[in-house]
């Protein structure tokens, strides 16, 4: 007898043909694992993150100490909300954080929305990434999908014995006809999307960036099929959401400004951050020069 699988936050219902029952239990401890995380961070994390938040943000003694442990970021996020949505060309954002051989230690903390340290400096190139070449591959090969690169990664799991699967979508791809089924999926996304333009409550995830020391936008792991869609496709703007800022660009916009005066001077110099666009100087790799972008699909 087949289960109903468990409704899974964020899957958009063009994965719910694919959802498989074998995937059942999978999923169950997935999502009980981020019901659990959730729990916590909404009983517990939260409260306390916003209490300390607005201490600082009160101008109480102290306050010092919470600015230099970097703000708590889902209270920053809660109170400035939509302020913290800069609009980008999307083929301009492409650079993204790099962190691959920085040790755990030294890479900031996701809860804390001010980073210190040379985070900024490390950066990898979206144009030569997975999604981008994933994205550009499905309508290359849109007419015979079994010729896409794709279509031969996923069928060599099979063919090792061990399919792919994703308990976050819930879905088992153990046959031809299921990959050929899951790529078309994300051909009708890439369809969509050029009928309809990006849509921002679609997708599990926003487009994150953070802002480097010198106030250009970095896009980090948030996103990113969408983002590489928006730039095969050539959309003139896609929205995208500020998670962090670089410490010293964070002391040069507040100016010794602190609480609400210093969120307002913040907020005001987003609107004149633009993406980075070259590489960095600690960059794991470097990629080539004479990228070249696909006519803009109208």
């Amino acid at each position: 007898m087949s289960r109903q699988l468990p409704v899974i936050p964020g899957r958009d219902p063009a994965f719910l043909p694919l959802a498989d029952d074998r995937m059942y239990w999978p999923v169950q401890r997935a999502w009980a694992q981020v019901a659990v995380r959730e729990g916590f961070q909404a009983v517990v994390g939260n409260p306390i993150e916003r209490t300390i938040f607005q201490l600082w943000k009160s101008g109480v003694p102290g306050r010092n100490i919470v600015e230099h442990m970097g703000l708590p970021r889902r209270a920053v996020e809660r109170d400035l909300n939509n302020k913290l949505i800069i609009h980008v060309n999307p083929r301009d954002l492409v650079r993204i954080r790099d962190w691959r051989q920085l040790p755990k230690r030294q890479r900031p903390p996701i809860s804390a929305f001010i980073w210190s340290g040379d985070w900024d400096l490390r950066r990898g190139d979206l144009r030569y990434g997975s999604r981008y070449r994933f994205i550009s591959d499905l309508v290359l090969n849109r007419n015979d999908l079994t010729q896409s690169d794709a279509f031969y990664r996923y069928k060599a799991y099979i063919d090792k014995g061990r399919p792919w699967s994703s308990h976050h979508l819930g879905i088992f791809l153990d046959s031809e006809e299921r990959i050929l089924a899951y790529l078309r999926v994300y051909l009708s996304f890439i369809d969509d999307m050029k009928r309809n333009g990006f849509d921002q409550d679609r997708g599990k995830d926003e487009l994150g960036v953070v802002v480097s020391r010198c106030g250009r936008l970095i896009k980090i792991n948030r996103g990113l099929h969408r983002l590489a869609m928006a730039q095969y496709l050539g959309l003139p703007t896609v929205p995208v959401k500020v998670k962090a800022v670089h410490r010293e660009w964070w002391q040069k916009v507040t100016q010794n400004t602190h609480g609400a005066e210093a969120l307002e001077r913040v907020v005001e110099a987003l609107q004149h951050c633009q993406p980075e666009t070259e590489s960095g100087p600690l960059d794991p790799e470097q990629t080539p020069e004479n990228f070249m972008w696909p006519s803009r699909k109208s």
